[in-house]
Order: C-alpha cells, then structure tokens, then sequence
C-alpha cells in the first residue's frame, strides 16, 4: 500500500476502533480515503475489505453493492477478509427487515456451503425461520446473542425488525379486540417501557385509558368498492359470441 494510501487508512482503522465509536468522524475520514484511492484507484483492493461501513440502512445498501463485486468476481484473487461473514449476515439481515424474502433465499443459496455454519450467517437464517412460524418471542430473544464485535450492528437491524413486526402484531390486535389491558398489549407488542408503548399507540391513533388502564383500537372503514356486475356479464358473453363465430 503506498504512503498517500497508508497514513488516511491507518487514521480511519484506529477511528473505526475507537469505543465508542465517532461514526461523523469515521465518515470524514473515509470521504479523504475515497478521494486518495481516486487518484491511485489500483491501490483500491488492498484495503476494500478492512473498510467500515455506517450502521444506517441506506450506506449500507449502497457500500455493500460495491463491496459484493470483491466478494464474487474477485474470491479467487483476493484473500479472503475476517469482515466477510459478519458483512454477509448483516446483507441477509437487511433484507429481512425490508421483507425482501425472495432475494433473502437467493442471495442465502449464492454463499459458500461452508459459510452456512458461520454464526453471523445463522443468526438471520434462524430469524428467517422464526418469522415464518409467527415465534415473534424467538425473534425478540435473538438480541441476546452473542455476535462478538457487531453486537450494535446487528442491533441496528434487529430493532428495525422488531418495528416492522410490531405493525403486523398491532394490525392483528385491531381486527382481533375492541380493546385490550395496557399490560398485555405492552406484552404482546414486546414492549418493557409504557412510555414507547404510549408513543406507539400515538401513532396507530389508539385511545388509552390510563384510568381504567386500557387501550381501544381504532378499526379502519374499509372502502366500499363497486363491482360493475352488468358491464362485466356484457364483455363476457360479447367475448363468448364472438369466440364461436371464429370457431
């Protein structure tokens, strides 16, 4: 790696280490990285795969992209990177929390066989799983465990995902009950504070009775939709008629 490469990879390197984690800083230093390999783009591969990424969805799709070309066109040529894994899983993580199931299995079945056994490349695979059999609880439990340096990563998604499935909870509850306890719709929805619980609610437009320490759910009108019945017997049989003429 050259001098001009070195010293602004070595900085970013000790910054990504740092805990906590100054990711604003982090971002500046990788911005002077990325004008430093413009100039010198050949020297882009020795230091692709140690590079950071920010915990934000939108960077990530975006870094991943261009990180993938290093792992599939290259796999032969370059070395392989201790970051490969744990970035994968995040990747199918991802896609879970976007509900992008298809593309899930299909990049699954484009990884190595021998990674399958990775932890990283387990956790979403089993979280993939639980999902599908409704153990929303498993899912909740999956905080918990051990994923050595990528517990905030992993947390980042996990979260999201644990939003997306508590929509599909409290859709369920609003056609399901009139009302519910304030302690059980907390449990059912997997949540430890009343004050999320009652932003939550907020934003579903529930009413919560702090007296009576209840909430009612607000039952969305479905649109009455017209079928034209008339105009469509008319197309079909006007099909029908001229269907035998050709025959």
């Amino acid at each position: 790696m050259s001098q001009a490469l070195a010293q602004p990879y070595q900085q970013l390197k000790q910054a990504w280490g740092e805990k906590p984690q100054d990711l604003a800083k982090c971002g500046q230093l990788l911005a002077q990285l990325k004008l430093v390999t413009l100039k010198s783009p050949g020297k882009f591969w020795s230091w692709v795969h140690s590079g950071p990424y920010e915990p934000k969805t939108s960077p990530f799709d975006r870094y991943f992209a261009q990180l993938q070309t290093f792992y599939t066109d290259y796999a032969g040529t370059l070395s392989s990177s201790p970051r490969e894994a744990p970035l994968q899983g995040l990747n199918l993580l991802r896609l879970l929390t976007q509900n992008r199931i298809a593309e899930f299995h299909t990049t699954l079945e484009g990884l190595p066989a021998s990674s399958l056994t990775n932890a990283y490349i387990q956790h979403p695979v089993n979280l993939e799983r639980w999902l599908m059999e409704g153990s929303y609880s498993k899912v909740w439990n999956a905080r918990n465990e051990p994923l050595p340096g990528y517990e905030q990563e992993y947390g980042f998604f996990l979260e999201s995902l644990m939003s997306t499935i508590r929509n599909e909870i409290a859709s369920c509850e609003e056609n399901a009950y009139e009302s519910l306890p304030v302690n059980d719709a907390a449990t059912l929805l997997f949540f430890s504070s009343p004050s999320d619980l009652v932003k939550f609610a907020q934003q579903r437009d529930w009413t919560i009775n702090l007296s009576a320490q209840t909430i009612t759910f607000t039952k969305k009108r479905e649109e009455k939709v017209d079928i034209p019945k008339r105009e469509i017997i008319t197309s079909v049989l006007q099909y029908a008629r001229e269907l035998e003429q050709i025959v």
